[in-house]
């Protein structure tokens, strides 16, 4: 046993086991929170909770996340180049208020539609949503710069602190006797931003000065990575969502269908601590010209990938129309196993898709990228508007949708490598051979 947990861990980007264990703090958090608010709260309160929740790891995601990981990819190639982080750190300051005041501006001009939209009229949970936001906001910033920098150690420890602050107050409202949507919905507004408060020392002691970065060199991608990212949300959490929008009054499926997704998305939890360390690595290797390590690493994380969907995804299968019973308080499931079969496809089909849309990432191909994600989207929509039942209909989009995207990335790669390969032989002088990934197309 002792040997093969050694050879796991080798074949994980560096960094990896530093932020493995915030982020099965942070995965268990989910279950937990999403848990105890189902036994607490009424059936319509838990799918307004599930509704936010899902919103909040969707949208949120696709608003926020990009800046983490454009930032991992800036900063680890100024690291490799010699140079400190301070500026990017300011600029990405900057650009993230900016995108954090529109955001809370459209939910304070939308606020009545929304509420009566997706929340039974309730506006208090808008006000959560946007606090939602604002941790979002600031904890992918941090987190962006602590992955650039190597200081993996910090980064899992926001994940620890955040879920186990979400632990924490989830268990505070159920002893408290609160059965209220709008508490458990601020949980995912105190964790993040307390989370960020403690590791904020631990970010400013690590960057350093270095030469000034232009708004270009920041805002480059960004937008497309921004809706690539957006889409690939839409697709992992659309489910919920359209059943939402397609069978507004049927409580029942929805909250069953949230709950087998939590858990049927268990290895894409564990993924989590992968990505980060993936990104950061790809990049300095591609920045240094290690093509046969940027190559070699590409392909061992597809193997923990295919290892990841198997391990959650056969207990998912057998035992998920029991665990959403006991584990959620859903008393009766309306999901059988067939349906938990498909949504685990889907969510190894959907990190295949996320490694690859990284490996497009470095070689700066995020237009590729955002064309995948529109394939993957209009297969699941298209699948989705088809006459049927709602929860067959949303279960086999998911997986189809996410399919869709891999096979699309995979063509993006075969025909973008010799193009990226050229790119990267640019500035060979500076360190790279002529057949290496060089070190020009990522240090300009």
């Amino acid at each position: 046993m002792r040997t093969l947990l050694t050879k796991l861990t080798a074949a994980l980007p560096p960094g990896t086991v530093a932020v493995a264990g915030g982020t099965v703090v942070l995965g268990a958090a989910s279950y937990v929170h999403l848990g105890v608010a189902g036994h607490s709260l009424s059936e319509a309160g838990y799918a307004n909770v599930s509704v936010l929740w899902t919103i909040v790891m969707s949208i949120g995601i696709g608003v926020f996340f990009p800046m983490e990981q454009e930032l991992t990819r800036i900063v680890s190639a100024r690291v490799v180049l010699g140079q400190g982080a301070a500026p990017v750190l300011r600029r990405a300051a900057l650009l993230t208020a900016g995108i954090l005041g529109v955001t809370l501006l459209l939910l304070g001009l939308g606020t009545r539609p929304i509420a009566d939209l997706l929340f039974h009229g309730d506006r208090g949970l808008v006000a959560a949503l946007g606090g939602a936001f604002t941790g979002m906001a600031v904890c992918y910033l941090t987190r962006g710069v602590l992955a650039g920098l190597g200081r993996f150690g910090a980064y899992g420890t926001q994940l620890a602190v955040d879920g186990g602050l979400r632990i924490v107050l989830a268990f505070g409202c159920a002893v408290s006797g609160l059965q209220s949507a709008l508490a458990f919905s601020l949980i995912l507004a105190v964790a993040p931003i307390v989370a960020t408060l403690v590791t904020l020392p631990a970010l400013l002691r690590a960057v350093g000065p270095g030469e000034p970065i232009a708004w270009r060199d920041v805002c480059n991608g960004l937008g497309l990575l921004v809706c690539a990212t957006l889409l690939s949300q839409v697709v992992v959490n659309a489910a919920v969502m359209s059943t939402k929008l397609l069978a507004p009054a049927d409580s029942a499926l929805i909250a069953s269908l949230m709950s087998a997704t939590v858990l049927a998305r268990v290895p894409l939890f564990v993924f989590g601590s992968l990505q980060a360390s993936l990104l950061s690595g790809l990049t300095a290797a591609f920045t240094a010209g290690d093509r046969v390590a940027f190559w070699a690493m590409l392909r061992r994380i597809g193997m923990v990938v295919g290892a990841l969907g198997l391990l959650g995804g056969v207990p998912a299968t057998l035992l998920g129309p029991w665990l959403i019973e006991v584990l959620f308080g859903i008393e009766e499931p309306v999901l059988g196993s067939l349906d938990f079969f498909l949504l685990s496809a889907g969510t190894v089909a959907y990190m295949f898709a996320m490694v690859l849309g990284q490996a497009l990432m470095v070689f700066k191909r995020h237009n590729l990228q955002l064309l995948c994600w529109v394939l993957g989207t209009a297969v699941l929509a298209g699948i989705t508007l088809v006459p049927g039942d709602v929860d067959v209909r949303v279960i086999v989009a998911y997986a189809l949708g996410s399919l869709a995207t891999v096979l699309a990335m995979l063509a993006a790669l075969r025909l973008s490598f010799p193009g990226a390969a050229a790119a990267a032989t640019e500035g060979a002088g500076q360190g790279a051979d002529t057949g290496s990934l060089g070190v020009g197309a990522v240090g300009r």
